[in-house]
């Protein structure tokens, strides 16, 4: 059962974006340094019946919002997406899931980081999924966790 803390975060990463609230994206999985997002066929469908390509872009790009909050302290840190990229590898027909996780040593290395120097960059390579574990599309992105003022 997650702590009350992770469903905040939860209802925040869901519904935080109206478009992404509307996508119906959801985070179906959420503990320390690991999250999996999934993205509905239904309300993502384009003209020729399969996930619309924004919808299946939105969901890689959330995946960096989701391990931050997963990973960071979020009260003194914010992320930022810096770049994206996204290879699409065959049409994806039915929902969309991607994991994502961060290894202990690399959110100390990045926290160590941003304390010292107020920003550091991080890149992931993701695969999106389908139902039957079958990567339709790859993206590359670099993320950057930034310093709060206060």
């Amino acid at each position: 059962m997650l702590e009350e803390k992770s469903k905040e975060l939860l209802k925040y990463l869901e519904e935080s974006v109206e478009i992404v609230t509307k996508m119906g994206l959801k985070v179906t999985d959420f503990r320390s340094r690991y999250a999996k997002l999934t993205m509905p066929i239904e309300q993502n469908r384009n003209h020729i019946g399969t996930m619309y390509a924004g919808s299946l872009f939105t969901l890689g790009e959330m995946a960096g919002g989701a391990i931050f909050l997963a990973s960071f302290d979020y009260e003194n840190f914010y992320p930022i997406v810096k770049e994206l990229t996204i290879r699409y590898r065959r049409p994806a027909t039915t929902d969309m899931t991607v994991e994502v996780e961060m290894a202990a040593p690399q959110v100390e290395r990045l926290q160590k980081a941003v304390e010292g120097n107020g920003k550091v960059d991080w890149d992931m390579n993701l695969e999106l999924k389908d139902e039957g574990g079958e990567a339709c599309c790859f993206v590359h992105g670099i993320w950057q966790m930034r310093k709060r003022d206060r």
